[in-house]
């Protein structure tokens, strides 16, 4: 997330359409990644269940709730409008999106794209640690509650034990001037526990405590890759890692909501209704318009045929132009 929140009010919460209608910070190239390597878990035979540690108001966890399979289990973990744990993450909350953050809000939008709501835990991040979420039963973990350093250390404990071997975690926000501690608990995995980065988007870190080589050799072989997204290499403590940079073109838009199909009926029926007025006034025909130009030229041609537009123009062809250039300059002044 950003460091400011959208405007918003709770109160009137408007069922989505579109993911574009749900409020939050997840970009084009991080909503493709999300599908690419969730997809490619699929594609490979990899079970597990879902993670995702501060949702807001449900954008992301809309993605990741469209791989859920069969026998899996999507855990989200948000404090939502519940109180902060202390004081640091009050105030983070206070600034940031206390204002627009509700459980209700998150429930309607993901609910506008799903059947049935995710396993919610409403609590700091901290309740899932010791023990429980099973250990090494999650195959996708999203990092995107608080950005203190402690907390994020402690998300990233929680997501190496929760880890399938070859399980995938995203981290928010790892680079971003206003979330120093995402950086340094992000990197101080990777040089000191472990953790081996994917790709890294303008936005999201994607690593794992497996093997990252098999991901980046089909990113860069472009498999079910968009044509946008274009990839180059960097070594990070000896290790090959992945950027993502490009514009959007080849990523298809999320599909609609179940609102949308009432929406769009609804505008059909506005559309219906202003065409029915419209049916009622007097459209010009080919022989209306032919009269109005007639009528047009035949009052240019009365206007012309006044006495004193006959006498100007009479003065005009007969005087000699010296007289009638002298006549001009009279009027004039």
């Amino acid at each position: 997330m950003t460091d400011a929140a959208l405007p918003g009010d709770p109160q009137q919460h408007v069922e989505p359409a579109t993911l574009d209608d749900v409020q939050g910070w997840f970009w084009d190239h991080d909503r493709h990644s999300f599908d690419w390597f969730l997809g490619r878990q699929e594609k490979t035979g990899v079970t597990g269940d879902l993670l995702e540690m501060g949702a807001y108001l449900g954008r992301s966890a809309i993605v990741i709730g469209e791989h859920l399979q069969p026998g899996e289990t999507f855990t989200v973990c948000d404090l939502f409008d519940s109180d902060a744990p202390d004081d640091e993450n009050a105030a983070e909350m206070d600034y940031s999106y206390r204002k627009t953050l509700t459980r209700s809000a998150f429930e309607t939008n993901y609910l506008a794209f799903h059947e049935e709501l995710p396993e919610i835990i409403q609590a700091p991040t901290s309740v899932l640690a010791g023990g429980r979420i099973p250990a090494g039963a999650f195959r996708f973990i999203h990092i995107d509650a608080s950005h203190l350093y402690e907390h994020v250390v402690g998300d990233l404990q929680v997501a190496r034990v929760a880890l399938r071997t070859q399980g995938v975690v995203v981290l928010d926000d790892y680079r971003a001037q206003h979330t120093p501690g995402v950086a340094a608990a992000t990197w101080e995995a990777v040089f000191n526990h472990g953790l081996k980065p994917i790709l890294l988007t303008e936005c999201k870190f994607y690593g794992t405590w497996g093997d990252p080589e098999p991901f980046q050799r089909e990113l860069l072989d472009g498999v079910d890759l968009a044509a946008g997204c274009r990839l180059s290499t960097d070594t990070v403590n000896g290790r090959q890692v992945l950027r993502m940079t490009g514009d959007s073109e080849g990523i298809a838009p999320f599909r609609g909501s179940r609102h949308q199909e009432r929406s769009a009926a609804e505008a059909a029926r506005r559309g219906d209704r202003q065409s029915a007025v419209d049916a009622h006034r007097p459209v010009p025909s080919d022989r209306d318009e032919a009269a109005l130009d007639l009528a047009a030229r035949r009052a240019r041609a009365a206007e012309a045929r006044r006495p004193v537009n006959v006498a100007k123009r009479a003065a005009r062809d007969l005087l000699p132009p010296v007289v009638t250039a002298a006549i001009r300059r009279a009027r004039r002044a």
